[in-house]
């Protein structure tokens, strides 16, 4: 018990000082005349870098902007359109299309979908009776 109030004391110690530290920060002024008036000053703009350039805050920016155009507008909406207006290169409408045209075909001649004798009789061996034997059919 003792050992978790003190972890808690530690705890809020650490806390205690970052607080603190933030208090006790200084914002520099760009004042050329002195004055006695401090509303008169204004504070210096503090500028955090975005992390293409850490000298220029112009320079930060514009390789900012220039990234998210390019991540944003080439790859996000051009990449899309190019995606779905590229060529069916795997023929899916292709068969699609032609499918409909042998419905269409085998309807107006008055044939089955799917003739029942697709592959030629002759042409398949069968296994006779006593090939099968005891062999389990499942069909």
């Amino acid at each position: 018990m003792a050992s978790l109030a003190r972890l808690q004391r530690g705890f809020l110690q650490k806390a205690r000082s970052i607080v603190s530290n933030r208090v006790r920060s200084t914002v520099a002024t760009k004042c050329e005349t002195p004055v006695q008036d401090l509303s008169a000053c204004k504070p210096e703009k503090q500028w955090i870098s975005y992390g293409f350039e850490y000298e220029s805050e112009i320079g930060d920016r514009l390789a900012l902007h220039c990234t998210m155009f390019a991540s944003v507008t080439l790859c996000l909406v051009v990449g899309g359109y190019v995606f779905m207006y590229a060529p069916d290169y795997a023929l899916r409408d292709w068969a699609q299309r032609e499918a409909y045209l042998e419905i269409k075909r085998r309807e107006e001649a008055n044939l089955p979908l799917i003739d029942k004798e697709l592959i030629n009789p002759k042409k398949i061996r069968l296994p006779s009776e006593e090939e099968i034997g005891n062999m389990e059919i499942i069909i």
